[in-house]
């Protein structure tokens, strides 16, 4: 009979209480973050005796462990000094408990390796170490490495419930100078409940987001839902500071794959785990999840190496401007304008990358999230022209490229609509918008959001069908002067030579209770072009539709106008329309084609030198 023998490592595992005793007033301890939070270490810190430590500097990259409280906080003895204003931080912080150094996360190694962040003791969650005798980092790969080289004194704490993580997380265990064993499960990050404007957010977020794009995630509802809208993607990659039980949903969904990505391919990059127990288990020598410190996640070259990067962000409140307000509190975790900067930098060096800022129109008191201005409200990021589309439940506005009149007009029309008629007027007395703005207020709630659909044509031409919006004024009149004349008499009936504002707004307004009008546009999110649109109005006296569409010249060929017929004709029937109406002139006999070759029969008439069509829409023809 062989007895065990016990591990080479647990015979040097000492006490808290004797690692305390190495500590002298005045020092800097760093601390790990989050999962990888040393809660033994620090829960032993904290409950030290009155009188033993004092005058103690805590350093911790992010404040989302629960360990240290406002109350320990409160005794004195320590202070916080972290770069994250968020979780516990943003109520010590107000109450000037902390001190948070505004910084780049990408800078943070530098200020440590020059000494500007001074570290006396790091305390480091590890897992046991392997059989080559090397522990690992687990779900914090943050700056743990540089904070070891700083520290006079490293411990490590043994969780024995880490995952060991794969990466850049290998430490050899004679690195440390002392190990205690962790008496506490590792810090589980609750799940956030996802309300129905969430999961409307999310189908909004999902579909502007391209096959083989770069995702940054971090955490709450908006990214809880996101997985099931993005169930359909392809390729997707994943370069992100958090990894989430949300994320691994993704990944196992099969989704995800990082082969479209520029570094790290095959594998989703991360710095750190926040998440449940399950997703820790899923995450042990896990060779799919990349961990790397914050030189290689943050670093806005590196993120920008990435194809398609898409920068995703929660946000508090936006204005007319597209200035936003971020979240500075508890229930809605995010980051402040230094942690953004990075993934901001690297959106705009990607090929194709973009930002999307995300919110409910509304919040859970029923306050509008559009404002006039968020010039007062605290966190304001002030970087409209960083911002490429902001999305509420309502829809999308495309910011890049727009003027801001453009910009308030795209934002108020996903406000709330209830919201929108103060909106208008706000806007018109700050000049944001012309001061004949026309805005049918009872149309706002009859827009038809669900009017949502893409299309490839001849296996080479994406376009994204939608119902046109107010915004859109300055598209359409692009779109009429690159017509021919020719093409302007068919659609019109008479030699338009201009289109100025007063015109093409009344014909972008659209009362959705009388008419529709759809738009197909092409290019990636935030950088579309409108090249179609096609509308029906309804007759007053009977149960029928007169339609009319347009094709901009260098995309006819490719089947778009048909497409455009066989939508509206099933929107009308839909809609319980019996027939559709047409003038159609007789030399345009492209157009008369499709009507022809359509699925309802059609009865021609010659009408002053235009045929005049009635199509049956109750019946198909054979």
């Amino acid at each position: 009979m062989f007895l065990s023998k016990k591990p080479a490592w647990k015979r040097q595992i000492i006490s808290p209480e004797q690692v305390l005793k190495k500590i002298e007033p005045g020092m800097n301890i760093f601390v790990g973050t989050g999962a990888a939070e040393p809660r033994t270490l620090v829960n032993a810190l904290m409950q030290a005796p009155e009188g033993m430590l004092q005058d103690l500097t805590l350093i911790q990259l992010v404040s989302f462990g629960d360990a240290i409280s406002v109350k320990a906080l409160r005794s004195k003895k320590y202070r916080l000094k972290t770069f994250f204003s968020g979780w516990i931080s943003a109520e010590a912080i107000s109450a000037g408990l902390v001190d948070l150094v505004p910084s780049r996360f990408s800078n943070i190694p530098v200020l440590m390796k020059e000494g500007q962040v001074p570290i006396d003791i790091a305390f480091i969650q590890i897992t046991p170490p392997n059989k080559a005798g090397y522990c690992s980092l687990g779900v914090g790969a943050d700056v743990a490495r540089r904070a070891m080289a700083q520290a006079d004194l490293v411990v490590g704490e043994i969780n024995e419930q880490t995952p060991f993580t794969l990466g850049d997380t290998f430490v050899p265990f004679n690195d440390f100078d002392m190990v205690v064993k962790s008496i506490d499960p590792p810090f589980y990050f609750p799940k956030f409940p996802v309300a129905d404007v969430f999961d409307k957010l999310a189908a909004n977020v999902a579909s502007v987001i391209e096959d083989g794009s770069c995702l940054s995630f971090t955490f709450g509802p908006l990214f809880e839902a996101l997985p099931r809208h993005l169930a359909q993607k392809k390729d997707l990659g994943i370069h992100t500071p958090f990894f989430t039980d949300a994320l691994m949903e993704l990944v196992e969904s099969g989704v995800v794959s990082n082969r479209k990505k520029g570094l790290f391919k095959g594998r989703s990059l991360t710095s750190y785990a926040l998440g449940s127990e399950e997703l820790m288990q899923f995450l042990d020598k896990n060779p799919i999840v990349e961990f790397q410190s914050l030189e290689h996640v943050f670093n806005p070259i590196e993120i920008g190496k990435n194809r398609r990067f898409v920068f995703i962000v929660p946000v508090r409140r936006v204005d007319l401007a597209g200035r936003v307000a971020l979240h500075n509190s508890k229930g809605n975790v995010t980051a402040g304008p230094g942690q953004l900067s990075d993934f901001f930098n690297g959106a705009e060096i990607s090929i194709g990358g973009y930002t999307i800022m995300a919110l409910p129109s509304r919040n859970r008191d029923s306050i509008p999230n559009i404002r006039l201005s968020v010039e007062e409200t605290p966190e304001l990021l002030s970087l409209p022209e960083s911002i490429d589309l902001i999305v509420t439940e309502q829809g999308i506005a495309h910011l890049r490229g727009k003027t801001v009149r453009e910009r308030a007009q795209a934002l108020i029309e996903i406000a709330h609509p209830e919201d929108r008629p103060a909106l208008v007027e706000g806007a018109k007395k700050s000049n944001l918008i012309y001061k004949d703005q026309i805005f049918l207020a009872e149309s706002a709630h009859f827009y038809p959001s669900d009017i949502q659909v893409r299309h490839r044509f001849k296996d080479k031409l994406d376009v994204r069908f939608r119902a046109i919006k107010p915004s859109d004024e300055d598209q359409m009149r692009r779109l009429f002067y690159r017509f021919s004349d020719e093409t302007i008499y068919y659609r019109y009936f008479s030699a338009i030579k201009t289109m100025p504002h007063e015109r093409m707004q009344e014909y972008v307004n659209v009362d959705y209770r009388k008419a529709l009008s759809v738009v197909g546009l092409v290019g990636e999110p935030g950088k579309q072009t409108i090249i179609a649109e096609a509308r029906f109005v309804n007759h007053p006296d009977k149960p029928m539709v007169d339609i009319a569409f347009v094709v901009d010249e260098d995309f006819q060929g490719f089947g778009i106008a048909t497409f455009l017929y066989d939508m509206l004709a099933k929107i009308a029937r839909d809609r319980g329309k019996k027939g559709i109406t047409a003038d159609v002139l007789p030399s345009n006999g492209a157009m008369l084609k499709i009507f022809e070759k359509g699925p309802y029969p059609v009865h021609a008439k010659m009408d002053q030198s235009t045929y005049s069509l009635q199509i049956d829409l109750t019946r198909q023809q054979s």
